[in-house]
């Protein structure tokens, strides 16, 4: 039986190693065929990206040449294929690089980094400066390719180097670039995006569109980055996103293969479970994908985790909805409900407008794999314009998981007063109520702000971070909704009892406005708010007795909070 290893990303040790591994290697003759001359693939990460790029590496490089018993038993090398692809084994100088750990915090640091790559990418080829295959001035740019080389050198250095291998191997060059986009997000998270875009799309034209050394080359990430931003010289890139048709079982395992993987290790009984938490991933009309990482990690660990989840910080989807505007959070509490949304998406992730662009964010978020596309209608509109919605929803249980755990971190700073607070709600303790909610107040503010929005949508912001806390601590006693009709400055929260054994609580938030001179005024126009919008008339719909509803009314002046409830519902 083949050892299941997690974590090998390199093909050669995977089959050297005798690793579980799932045949791609029709990839190659898809990509092939294509005839593309630069192609970006996206998919989420830890979806085979690198593992397929050495693949890739490992099949046309010259280094690798006559290492057919790499490919032995595979699609590629079946007496069925065209004998042209076994030719093809080896032949080709190939430049394999990766920007997957370019995740410096300066664009000083950035750009260090990927200079270093590239002078890592020429010590490969040092032989090159023997003999006469370079005059003397090009072996003094060759020696001058270093970690704090000038612009001008940089972004010329990939070209160059394809001019001189294409010239010792008599064959133009495949550039293999894994991961291109981990600078973008981390320039986006870290203040320097402008700064690295334009870096960036120096080298990128020079390599891939004035290279008249380039056979082909594939860039694969998690993002489509704008055209605009990186790739504005760039007319022969074709790009294969999530939703593209393309190769959409070339990365990811399609549910056969998970259930042939079940059997063979004996774990064929777990077909229903290993679904229910792994099974949601599409790729163009494909939707029975599933994450290699987690597949993997449960065929090693024989239980479900949140193993994909786990495997990164999440930072830019958790900063994105954390620091989001009051819309954005409301539609993520749809979400984390198992609810559905509708939208249009574009593709084009154009980083320095993520800020409060909603419609970027759920693009982002499909991309990056926690959401999935459950519909697609394209209409034209009453207006005549072409209209494309997709229908989204998160992409199965284990995103759900990793999703509740990173609402859970924004409040780990307070993580005592503010389980005190609920403790107290559910209680009914008022003077608890209130002295546990001041002291999460003051810590968690300006936590949910993002330092550039206007500072008087400051309160709603907390106000809907705060009940996404609430969803997620109290998911398996109440069901949870607020009214995605309020302005600013007016919210209200029905936690609607799962069992007859709880109360319905409703929860009015009012930020003191200026006729009202006590912040117990501002709690009691709260609870009057309650009683003349008639909030519990749906509990009551639902089978609530009356004497069995909470309601509270929360006053906010700056991070000052008070607390009050309706005197028919105190305990």
């Amino acid at each position: 039986m083949r050892t299941v290893g997690i974590g090998h990303q390199d093909f050669e040790t995977i089959r050297n190693g005798n690793y579980f591994y799932i045949d791609k290697t029709n990839f190659i003759r898809e990509w092939w065929e294509s005839g593309d001359s630069v192609t970006l693939i996206t998919r989420p990460r830890r979806f085979g990206k690198t593992l397929n790029m050495s693949m890739l590496d490992k099949f046309f490089s010259v280094k690798y040449k006559n290492r057919e018993d790499l490919f032995q038993g595979l699609r590629i090398w079946e007496e069925k294929t065209s004998p042209e692809y076994r030719k093809l084994q080896g032949t080709y100088p190939v430049l394999f690089l990766s920007f997957a750990d370019v995740k410096e915090t300066s664009y000083e640091q950035a750009r260090k980094r990927i200079c270093s790559i590239i002078k890592e990418l020429y010590n490969q080829y040092a032989f090159l400066l023997e003999g006469n295959l370079l005059n003397e001035n090009e072996k003094k740019d060759f020696r001058n390719i270093s970690a704090n080389m000038e612009d001008y050198e940089a972004s010329g250095s990939i070209k160059a180097l394809c001019n001189f291998l294409s010239r010792y191997y008599k064959k133009k060059v495949i550039i293999l670039l894994d991961e291109y986009d981990t600078p973008m997000q981390e320039a986006y998270v870290n203040g320097y995006w402008k700064e690295l875009a334009a870096f960036t799309r120096g080298l990128f034209n020079s390599a891939f569109k004035t290279n008249p050394y380039l056979e082909r080359a594939i860039m694969t990430g998690i993002t489509r980055v704008s055209k605009e931003s990186i790739f504005s010289d760039l007319n022969n890139l074709e790009v294969v996103t999530t939703t593209s048709k393309r190769y959409t079982d070339s990365f990811g395992f399609t549910e056969e293969e998970v259930f042939q993987a079940l059997e063979e290790y004996g774990l064929a009984d777990q077909k229903q479970q290993v679904r229910d938490w792994y099974d949601g991933f599409s790729f163009g009309e494909r939707r029975d994908i599933y994450n290699p990482w987690s597949i993997i990690s449960f065929l090693k660990k024989k239980k479900v985790g949140a193993y994909w989840a786990n495997t990164s910080t999440n930072s830019l989807a958790g900063k994105l909805i954390r620091e989001g505007s009051p819309q954005i959070k409301k539609t993520f509490e749809q979400l984390l409900r198992g609810e559905s949304i509708r939208t249009q998406i574009d593709e084009q992730i154009i980083y320095d407008q993520l800020d409060g662009d909603e419609q970027a964010i759920w693009s982002l978020l499909l991309a990056s794999g926690y959401l999935k596309v459950k519909s697609f209608q394209a209409y034209m509109s009453e207006f005549g314009e072409w209209k494309e919605e997709y229908e989204l929803e998160l992409t199965n249980f284990e995103v759900k998981v990793m999703f509740r755990n990173m609402v859970r971190s924004w409040f780990a700073g307070v993580a005592s007063g503010y389980n005190d607070f609920i403790k107290a709600l559910l209680l009914g303790d008022l003077k608890a109520m209130n002295a546990y909610m001041n002291k999460v107040t003051i810590e968690m503010f300006s936590y949910f702000d993002t330092g550039r929005k206007a500072s008087e949508e400051e309160p709603e912001r907390f106000y809907h971070g705060f009940v996404l806390g609430l969803m997620v601590e109290l998911a398996d006693k109440y069901v949870i909704t607020s009214n995605r009709e309020s302005g600013f400055g007016r919210y209200d929260v029905v936690l609607e009892p799962r069992n007859q054994g709880n109360d319905a609580i409703i929860l009015e938030f009012k930020v003191q406005d200026e006729e009202e001179k006590e912040l117990s005024d501002t709690v009691q126009d709260a609870l009057r708010q309650i009683e003349e919008q008639n909030y519990e008339a749906a509990l009551l719909a639902k089978g609530v007795s009356k004497g069995r509803i909470c309601k509270y009314g929360f006053a906010f002046c700056g991070k000052k909070v008070l607390i009050g409830v309706n005197s028919s519902s105190q305990k």
